[in-house]
């Protein structure tokens, strides 16, 4: 029999064990058989146990609506008929008649760190269970008294729907009727201090629209997916030795409507994968695309790790966006936040009352800059939950990489801190081996998903950030290059007439060039809070600022590694990006800015067409220098090369403003060679100068090599040739000695 106490515990919403009283129980010490089920419906006048055609009406044993009904037998199938105070009838299922619905298993997976997948077990999943259907829902949350699910289904009484304490920390419940599209959050009552807070899911796969902050119900699995012979194809590519140029969007900035309100999944599906297509970039990089409270943080503040966020639509939308993409042969990769959330009192902070995600001590769970959270990289469940989100984003949404932000941060025990506010490792050094373990762990299991790529933000010179994990590496397969995008902007905001003084700038970045495997970036960092937009770096009249813009980005293609652009830059945005704007599309309607777009575009045909400016991007054989000594005239000239050494390009940049007639360059053998690329033509907005089509390499030496040419060589501009001969190609992984 239940006592006083205990009913008085559940009416107060504070009962921890609410199945042990509520639902069929067998009574001890009554007659033989005998089992009494017990109701709380605090809005119920009336509640009638109902089975088949017969109803029995329960009595009211606590004033604040907790009924009961004794049996002389074990109840068969059943339901409550719940009269309340209006007079309205409903019917529902006995939610505590129901087992557990989560395996010791997953449990077991969870608190030993190792559930790569939790979202498959954590958080809500529509099912049916006993012929019932409903949602499951799922928590963790160890140092709660009591967990409940409140939403419309339950009039947001934080008293109605306690959850099962399980194994690790975890609650379940299993919760009839309640289907796709209903909100719900988590009460959360701590066995500390007194705390009570009201939580979104941490694992919930969709959210409110912000300001609000429930966390909705959603059906990952009804979406159908039309990219299969991308996501076959993507398993079989070797992402080091192929073209990658990417597109950074913000998604909410790119384009907006004649409202001037983002365009959604469905409308950018259309216009910026058309878009994408028409430039001949090889992959969108899209910023933060989790669901955020504060829109100015650009998405890097996260409170729904696992919900994209709604204010482009639902998570279909986001799926059919990537469909597109992909049916277009286009890569999306998203940026992912493992280094720090914020402290919005919904999201993950003080989850059940302590320092669940993050670390109690401020000198190792906060970041003093950004005013976040750092996760707890040495916590099993944490790992878990990290590591279950990035499979979640490859395998329910087939995005096909992931580029970490802010990879220094976790790396340091000391990031961006003053002596005395952090402490060392077990070692008495810096590194903060846990998050170090975690990186390494991840890489792992991401790149045992066919094609996946990951990428690291990291602007320090740690070692091996892109080297395998079993070469004591972390194992991302490419590394942002930060170092190589300060100097050549540095270099480039210079007058001309200074730049053969720093020479030093444009030729450094190939001293490291092939420590790592590096992304080239021109990142959305890079054009923000008051360090201007690409072209209004550049310095010089209008012509001589787009001239360099241009020589600039001839360059970065030139130069081993992949490519990223921001967006606005491929058509000379002159303000700096603003996360409420949009690129100014209107400067297309001046032809200045159309040419510098169709440049762009160019650049992106000629780099995806030629294998010697990708194939060997990582590697010394790709890359020979022809002359770098010529700083009085700010010239550089080198060579890239495919797999196969006879496929190559030369490359010739003059970055001054003064143009050359019968300037000798070096060749690596004598012929015709012609001008494939020249950022100066007419076409492009330059001043047409050129070497006609082509030039004839000589038996004559220079640079250390056996032919030359001399060449007409434009102002502010980059010119490259290419041998006028059939190249066959060589079988894949195969590196011609000829």
């Amino acid at each position: 029999m239940t006592d006083t106490q205990e009913l008085e515990a559940i009416a107060g919403g504070y009962h921890g064990d609410v199945f042990a009283v509520l639902g069929p129980h067998a009574l001890d010490g009554a007659a033989k058989g005998e089992w009494e089920v017990r109701a709380f419906y605090p809005q119920a006048k009336q509640v009638e146990l109902a089975s088949g055609d017969e109803a029995l009406p329960m009595e009211r044993a606590h004033p604040a609506g907790i009924f009961t009904a004794r049996l002389a037998s074990k109840p068969d199938t059943y339901k409550f008929r719940i009269t309340d105070y209006q007079g309205t009838q409903t019917e529902q299922e006995d939610i505590y008649a129901f087992g557990p619905v989560l395996s010791e298993f997953d449990l077991h997976l969870l608190s030993e760190g190792t559930n790569y997948e939790g979202y498959n077990s954590l958080g809500a999943h529509m099912v049916t269970v006993n012929g019932v259907q409903g949602t499951r829902f799922a928590v963790w949350a160890p140092n709660a008294i009591v967990v409940s699910v409140v939403g419309n289904f339950n009039g947001w009484d934080t008293r109605r729907n306690p959850m099962r304490a399980r194994t690790g920390g975890v609650w379940e419940i299993f919760i009839p009727g309640v289907a796709a599209g209903e909100p719900y959050k988590y009460s959360v009552k701590s066995r500390f201090r007194g705390y009570s807070q009201m939580k979104s899911d941490p694992y919930g796969f969709w959210m409110e629209m912000p300001p609000k902050s429930a966390s909705i119900v959603a059906d990952l699995d009804k979406y159908q997916w039309h990219d299969h012979q991308w996501m076959e194809e993507r398993g079989k590519k070797n992402h080091l030795d192929s073209p990658i140029a990417f597109y950074e969007v913000h998604l909410g900035s790119w384009m907006k409507d004649q409202n001037h309100q983002p365009f959604s999944y469905r409308e950018l599906a259309t216009k910026l994968v058309q878009y994408v297509k028409k430039m001949g970039y090889t992959h969108i990089e899209l910023m933060p695309i989790a669901e955020h409270p504060y829109a100015p943080s650009w998405g890097y503040q996260i409170t729904g790790y696992f919900a994209p966020t709604s204010r482009y639509g639902p998570p279909e939308d986001l799926m059919y966006l990537v469909d597109c993409c992909h049916q277009a042969g286009i890569g999306v990769v998203m940026d992912w936040v493992p280094a720090h959330f914020p402290k919005d009192a919904h999201g993950l902070a003080y989850f059940d009352g302590t320092a669940l995600y993050e670390h109690e001590d401020p000198r190792l769970g906060e970041h003093r800059d950004w005013g976040t959270l750092i996760f707890n990289f040495g916590r099993n469940e944490v790992r878990s939950f990290l590591i279950s989100n990035a499979m979640f984003w490859l395998k329910k949404y087939h995005i096909d990489g992931l580029r970490v932000d802010a990879v220094a941060s976790m790396l340091y025990l000391d990031y961006s801190r003053k002596p005395g506010d952090w402490m060392p490792n077990m070692y008495g050094g810096n590194e903060n081996l846990e998050a170090i373990s975690f990186l390494r762990k991840a890489n792992e299991l991401i790149h045992q998903v066919p094609g996946a790529m990951t990428i690291a933000e990291e602007s320090t010179a740690f070692t091996g950030v892109s080297r395998p994990v079993y070469l004591n590496g972390l194992g991302f397969t490419m590394k942002w290059n930060m170092g190589w995008m300060h100097d050549m902007l540095h270099y480039f905001e210079r007058d001309p007439i200074f730049r053969r003084y720093h020479q030093n700038d444009i030729t450094f970045s190939m001293i490291y060039a092939f420590t790592e495997n590096f992304v080239l970036p021109v990142s959305h960092d890079e054009v923000v809070y008051g360090k201007r937009a690409l072209l209004d770096k550049m310095p010089g009249d209008e012509w001589q600022r787009f001239a360099n813009a241009r020589a600039f980005l001839s360059y970065m293609y030139g130069h081993p590694g992949k490519k990223l652009l921001f967006m606005g830059s491929e058509i000379g945005q002159t303000a700096e990006w603003n996360s409420e704007g949009q690129v100014e599309w209107w400067l297309l309607d001046f032809e200045i800015h159309r040419r510098l777009q169709r440049f762009c575009a160019a650049l992106n045909t000629l780099y995806t067409s030629e294998p010697a400016m990708y194939e060997i991007d990582f590697q010394g054989s790709g890359f020979e220098w022809v002359d770098f000594h010529d700083s009085d005239n700010s010239i550089i000239s080198f060579v890239r090369r495919a797999r196969r050494r006879d496929d190559y390009l030369v490359f010739v940049c003059n970055f001054t403003p003064a143009p050359h007639t019968n300037y000798r360059v070096g060749f690596p053998e004598p012929g015709l060679h012609r001008e494939v690329f020249n950022s100066d033509a007419e076409m492009f907005g330059g001043s047409n100068m050129g070497n006609a089509g082509a030039v004839f390499a000589t038996n004559k030496p220079s640079h250390g090599r056996p032919a030359s040419a001399e060449l007409v060589i434009p102002p502010l501009a980059v010119t490259v040739f290419k041998p006028d001969r059939p190249v066959p190609a060589l079988p894949p992984g195969h590196l011609s000695k000829e």
